[in-house]
């Protein structure tokens, strides 16, 4: 990647590179194995299935990039793939060569990319591309042999369900000398599923599920029953006395050709009859074979990647994480140390150390950036989890229902993109349930027919803002106050106002909705919403227009590893705010304080800014009187601002904020906990939870 004109050098095409060259490695390492295998005829059908969705997937992204070339082989390999997965071609070292020779001339195509276009000539994809086609165009079976699947006994009506791949499966345990058996389940509408999954797990410790077709049951009104084929190579006592269930009886359909000397029980596949378990051995025409390594004169392929990318387990950058954390609590050891020097008056020492307490702290300050870095991800990660949820709850919901995402190049740490990911899916839950129309009403109130959902973040300071805005009926402020009325959750509604209705939603057991759905209307959700986006320091705010549809704007810090704290003192105890939500400090005496609606409030220039004693918050008690003179912190999250109140400001330190554990979650206003490096550990406290719980409560 020279050229920075050329257009592939870009994070999309970086990305798909990356991955694509970690595929066409992993496929190099599976083909190996494979050939290893071949020779002996006991091929692993999970390591052929393996290799096909490796093939499978390549042809997708390269697809979807433009990438013809390596779409269309890789396309060719899957077919060839997909026939020896059926059994339609044999396994040999013909078709074994071919696949190597495919796989050497995709590693060149996708390492050429860098440069700009494919080193490998045309006829040589080509060339390869015949040799697929010849494998595949070879005679598998004689079509006009008698099927020996009519020997079994089957009824036309099952042979006409059973997929290619499941006819495949029966004449291959018939091949290999295996008894068919017939299981038919006769189960109880209330447990069919727990029981006929009780069946399937007892017949794969003995042999292989082939098909399982629902059949015509005696009293239908309280049973469902299911014939299972299966094959197996235990006789029939022994494979009846596996399964050991109720209302099941086992018939042998066909004990096949007659079995070799030792069979050996073959393993349960891993999903049921999706997956294949062996590959055919038919007296097949062997194609030609195909040279398995590159042809003469053709440059060797180079071992070293072409991708700078690596990929990390993020319990690694966690524990990275804390180590760079604690030498930032030696640094402020070391910067503490020189300054009782400089006090001393050990000049020429204290000096000394200083200048190296700032080299030091400047080279933390770039590895702990470097180390957040590779915490972050795009939040378009999440987006796509979002966009499959949609798809399938509009389905249930018989509504029609279009995603917009904007700003998925924000980016958020890991951790936090994994812990908003339940919230962010209960919020679209709702707005599909109770926020989106039926396609009838949307048309009757002169909307389109398909609804929208709107999905947006954006970076805002030291925060992230994602937004999720749908254009539906809205709430319905009114009906929100009724039903706190009936809950018991309000006793006199004159004094609330819109905004704090809107704060009912987030409690427990509280629901609109009058009619229970698979997808809410139980009441639980919405709270948890709230607590989990709080319990990462975020807050969600709701704005919402009837008949125009309703937005959720949740605010989150970028990352709470390592962030830059204001310690802070109140009745003899020591605190921690974050700085990135600290916007001044106010020093202030007992007469700037007002009561307004018995809130205590300050005049900010041309604002009203309430107030929170922190000592009454946290339920401390002062040994001492309150100082005539104390600080006020003004803090803010989104567009809400509060003053906190505090006895001194002791400086700023950069902090590493570690979990309490669950057992503090229930505790509002508590972020976690952190050591200053002298020992002492003290509370972090979360602006978003003291923000929200003051300005919804009022006290």
């Amino acid at each position: 990647m020279t050229d920075n004109n050329n257009p592939l050098i870009n994070k999309a095409v970086r990305d798909f590179l990356a991955e694509a060259e970690e595929i066409v490695e992993h496929l190099g390492s599976e083909l190996a194995d494979l050939a290893d295998v071949a020779d002996n005829g006991d091929v692993d059908p999970d390591l052929l299935n393996a290799i096909f969705r490796g093939a499978h997937s390549l042809k997708g992204l390269a697809g979807m990039f433009g990438f013809a070339e390596i779409s269309e082989l890789s396309h060719n390999m899957e077919n060839l793939l997909d026939w020896l997965r059926l059994g339609k071609l044999k396994l040999d070292a013909g078709v074994i060569g071919v696949l190597l020779e495919s796989h050497d001339v995709l590693l060149s195509l996708v390492r050429s990319l860098p440069e700009g276009g494919g080193s490998e000539p045309d006829e040589k994809i080509s060339a390869c591309t015949a040799r697929i086609n010849a494998c595949l165009e070879e005679p598998t079976r004689d079509a006009a042999q008698a099927s020996p699947l009519e020997a079994l006994g089957l009824s036309e009506q099952v042979l006409k369900s059973l997929t290619e791949y499941e006819e495949h499966r029966l004449l291959e345990n018939l091949s290999k000398g295996k008894n068919i058996y017939r299981v038919h389940a006769s189960l109880e509408l209330a447990t069919f599923d727990q029981d006929l999954a009780t069946i399937s797990d007892a017949i794969k410790t003995c042999g292989e599920i082939i098909s399982t077709l629902p059949s015509m049951s005696s009293n239908m009104e309280t049973n469902i029953d299911f014939d299972i084929l299966a094959g197996s190579a235990h006789a029939l006592e022994e494979f009846a006395l596996t399964i050991q269930h109720d209302s099941v009886t086992v018939a042998l359909l066909s004990g096949g050709p007659e079995p070799p000397a030792a069979v050996a029980v073959t393993a349960p596949p891993k999903n049921g009859d999706e997956e294949p378990v062996n590959l055919p051995a038919l007296p097949d025409a062997m194609p030609n074979p195909a040279p398995a390594s590159p042809a003469a004169g053709t440059p060797p392929l180079s071992a070293k990647s072409i991708s700078r990318t690596v990929r990390v387990d993020i319990g690694k950058l966690d524990e990275l994480m804390n180590i760079v954390g604690e030498l930032v609590l030696a640094h402020s050891s070391i910067a503490a140390l020189a300054e009782r020097l400089r006090n001393e008056r050990f000049s020429r020492i204290a000096v000394e150390l200083g200048k190296s307490a700032k080299v030091l702290e400047r080279k933390l300050t770039d590895l702990q950036k470097g180390v957040m870095d590779i915490r972050m991800i795009p939040v378009g990660q999440l987006y796509e989890k979002m966009s499959r949820i949609v798809r399938t709850i509009s389905r249930e919901q018989g509504k029609k229902v279009e995603l917009l995402f904007y700003g998925a190049d924000t980016e958020l740490d890991k951790l936090i993109v994994e812990d908003i990911s339940d919230p962010m899916m209960h919020i679209i839950r709702n707005a599909i349930d109770h926020g989106i129309e039926s396609p009838e009403k949307r048309l009757a109130a002169g909307k389109p027919e398909k609804g929208v959902i709107k999905i947006s973040s954006f970076q805002k300071g030291n925060h992230v803002v994602i937004e999720v805005e749908d254009d539906g009926g809205g709430i319905d402020i009114e009906k929100v106050k009724d039903r706190a009325l009936q809950k018991g959750f309000v006793q006199d509604l004159s004094g609330v106002s819109d905004k704090e209705a809107l704060d009912f939603i987030f409690l427990p057991g509280f629901s609109t909705t009058d009619q229970v759905s698979e997808v809410s209307g139980r009441g639980v959700g919405m709270d948890v919403v709230r607590n989990n986006i709080a319990a990462i320091s975020g807050m969600v705010d709701i704005e919402t227009t009837k008949g125009r549809g309703t937005s959720f704007i949740i605010t989150l810090p970028i990352t709470l590893a390592i962030i830059k704290s204001l310690i802070i003192s109140c009745a003899g105890r020591t605190y921690a705010l974050p700085v990135t939500s600290v916007l001044e400090s106010l020093l202030l005496t007992g007469g700037d304080i007002k009561t307004v609606e018995r809130r205590e409030v300050t005049q900010l220039r041309d604002t009203t800014l309430p107030l929170l004693r922190l000592e009454e918050f946290l339920c401390l008690n002062r040994r001492s009187d309150r100082p005539e003179e104390f600080y006020v912190v003004v803090v803010g999250v989104a567009e809400k601002r509060l003053g906190v109140v505090v006895d001194e400001l002791l400086g700023q330190q950069d902090i590493v904020i570690k979990s309490l554990g669950d057992g503090f979650r229930r505790f509002p206003g508590i972020a976690g906990a952190a050591d200053l490096g002298d020992q002492r550990t003290i509370l972090v406290l979360d602006v978003g939870g003291m923000v929200n719980d003051t300005l919804r409560s009022g006290s």
